[in-house]
């Protein structure tokens, strides 16, 4: 199997076969990416789609760090994207208009919920819960540049991921008793 760095000088190269071989690769992966902020196929298709051309005409620019930090860099540029349809859509709201959730006990222990069920549950949290949820735990971002990428206060990007998490863990809950577990 080609390398990324294999695949990324055939690109700068010009090769345009290696631009398909790159989307090919990576396509399932921004899908990935891209329904964890945006629950419709249509508009994560779109995203990823606009994501692939920022791709392949930003490559010169992008610094290769060894393997894996291509993927990354696709990832990055698809949650990003998702996060400016959500802005552009305006549904991501701040959390003056959120509603408390009840305090609950403690984080109930996901080992028992296939991935597929805690994916449906966590694209169905509010569009502004799902992004900062997204952003701190899969991108590992810091509540500092997220205030920034979503033009939030940083103790409300805290406060989205808190609430969140208190909100899926409800769901997990839920699902947990229902399942007998």
């Amino acid at each position: 199997m080609e390398t990324e760095r294999q695949l990324l000088e055939a690109i700068r190269g010009g090769d345009r076969a290696a631009m398909k071989r790159l989307y090919d690769r990576y396509a399932g992966y921004a899908m990935a990416v891209g329904l964890r902020y945006l629950p419709e196929r249509d508009e994560v298709r779109d995203v990823v789609q606009d994501s692939f051309v920022r791709i392949l005409t930003g490559i010169g620019w992008f610094s290769y760090r060894g393997e894996g930090s291509l993927r990354s860099w696709v990832g990055r540029i698809v949650s990003n994207r998702a996060v400016d349809y959500l802005r552009r859509q305006q549904r991501f709201v701040t959390a003056d208009s959120i509603p408390d959730e009840p305090d609950s006990p403690d984080e109930p222990d996901i080992g028992g919920v296939p991935p597929d069920v805690l994916t449906a549950m966590i694209g169905r949290l509010p569009p502004n819960y799902r992004t900062v949820l997204n952003l701190y735990v899969f991108e590992q971002r810091p509540h500092r540049e997220i205030a920034r990428l979503l033009g939030i206060k940083e103790n409300t990007s805290s406060s989205l991921f808190f609430r969140a998490k208190k909100m899926l863990a409800r769901e997990i809950r839920e699902y947990l008793n229902k399942q007998g577990i």
